[in-house]
């Protein structure tokens, strides 16, 4: 059984369709890149996958159809990291990752031992743990990426969402985020990454949705989603594959 998937599903902006008769799988304990063009539906995918958006079609999260899905149950399900995420307020990294256990608690209710727990894992997972009592604002762009990432899995969701969050990283800290990402579908996780890099989608990731104009227009592993005619077709480029001994990757090449 996949942690999620989509049939058929069809999300409209008032008269501007965004996604069309999308179908698509997501497999627990496995990284999935959804790449494509700017404007493509990658964020839209998620956006109707957390009930954000009236959609057409059906929408399966750990088995049950979305529309039966409370927010609640939602919210401890699916974790979510959207674009562009950031902290700029003098608060710790411990305060910052204890909202991702909001949705474990009712409203006003203190913080429990769980919740403590939770926290202290996520900042370990994410290599955060020295920056525990630092006020975010005083953080490099990286070490902030990691508190984030920190707090979406303090939520112990089955299901991670991760929106370019490579985006506005140097490639360092872009290769330790999709480790990071590895780490988690190795607990289990279904992690769905939007990503613009397609090295970083072919090198880290066990499989690769490409959407065009708001249509699946391949999926499957790397190297058969993102293959030659793929590639011309969607993103108008010519690839050159590097293979090593420890993975291969699709580097941008040349517009066609």
């Amino acid at each position: 059984m996949s942690a999620l998937s989509f049939r058929k599903v069809s999300v409209a902006y008032g008269a501007r369709p965004v996604l069309q008769q999308a179908s698509a799988e997501f497999a627990k304990g496995a990284v999935t890149a959804i790449v494509g063009p700017n404007g493509a539906g990658k964020t839209t995918l998620f956006r109707a996958a957390l009930g954000l958006l009236p959609v057409r079609g059906e929408i399966r999260i750990l088995g049950n159809e979305r529309k039966y899905w409370s927010r609640e149950g939602l919210s401890r399900s699916i974790a979510y990291l959207p674009q562009g995420a950031d902290a700029h307020w003098p608060i710790s990294a411990k305060r910052l990752v204890a909202l991702g256990r909001l949705p474990h608690r009712k409203l006003f209710a203190p913080q429990t031992e769980i919740d403590d727990a939770a926290i202290l894992n996520a900042l370990d997972r994410c290599e955060a743990t020295e920056f525990i009592d630092r006020p975010i604002d005083q953080l490099s762009a990286g070490e902030r990426s990691r508190v984030l990432l920190a707090r979406a899995l303090a939520t112990g969701a089955p299901i991670l969402m991760a929106d370019e969050p490579a985006a506005h990283l140097d490639p360092a800290h872009q290769i330790g985020l999709m480790r990071l990402l590895r780490q988690e579908a190795a607990r289990g996780t279904a992690v769905l990454v939007t990503l613009h890099d397609l090295a970083l989608a072919s090198r880290y990731c066990d499989a690769v949705v490409v959407i065009e104009k708001g249509r699946i227009a391949a999926q499957g592993s790397p190297e058969q989603a993102l293959d030659d005619a793929t590639l011309a077709r969607v993103f108008g480029i010519k690839a050159l594959r590097v293979r090593e001994a420890e993975g291969s990757a699709v580097l941008a090449w040349t517009a066609l």
